[in-house]
């Protein structure tokens, strides 16, 4: 391999960046900002990076779009992020459902799911009128729905951690502390 040329193969762990995956309303944004600060790293956000690529609104893409170019557009963002340098990335929630963005996810970063009870969550999202898939239904029923279809693929997240309707800075440290373990495992003289 000529100097300069880059390296082949599976990042190291401790190397990887850290990728929030869950549903919608769990706090992948709040706790990843949080997070990326306690750990000295960028933070992106998902959706607003996906509003920034568009010049739309999450909501305008899938009103005059629809949830399939979103998608689309979505899976090439989840692409140029995770192909950057080392980061802290809030996933939309249903970024990780793509076979190609899971399987970056699983070569570029340690994937975080963010599990917390569907009735904490459904709380959480009553809040804004902002999530295209939620609008006209009742957000329980909807994340029900999400969750049978979403949790197999979020089980598949290098670490799970529960977050329940603890404070976000509680959420920060759960996620802190298996990181820590996880890159012990994998690194034993690396910290997180």
């Amino acid at each position: 391999m000529s100097e300069g040329a880059p390296a082949t193969g599976p990042i190291p762990v401790h190397r990887r960046s850290i990728a929030l995956v869950g549903l919608m309303g769990v706090g992948k944004s709040t706790v990843g900002r949080r997070l990326a600060r306690r750990l000295n790293l960028p933070f992106a956000d998902g959706d607003i990076e996906i509003e920034a690529a568009a010049a739309m609104t999450v909501s305008d893409i899938f009103a005059e779009l629809g949830e399939s170019e979103f998608r689309a557009g979505e899976a090439r963002v989840m692409k140029r992020l995770l192909e950057g340098p080392r980061m802290v990335l809030a996933t939309g929630g249903g970024a990780i459902l793509n076979p190609e963005t899971r399987a970056l996810l699983k070569e570029r970063a340690v994937t975080v799911w963010m599990r917390a009870d569907l009735e904490t969550v459904a709380q959480r999202v009553q809040r804004r009128d902002t999530r295209p898939l939620l609008r006209g239904r009742d957000p329980l029923t909807a994340l029900q729905a999400m969750a049978e279809v979403r949790y197999p693929v979020y089980a598949t997240a290098d670490l799970t951690v529960d977050v329940a309707g603890g404070a976000h800075a509680q959420a920060v440290e759960a996620i802190h502390d298996a990181l820590q373990a996880h890159f012990a495992a994998h690194q034993p003289e690396v910290k997180a």
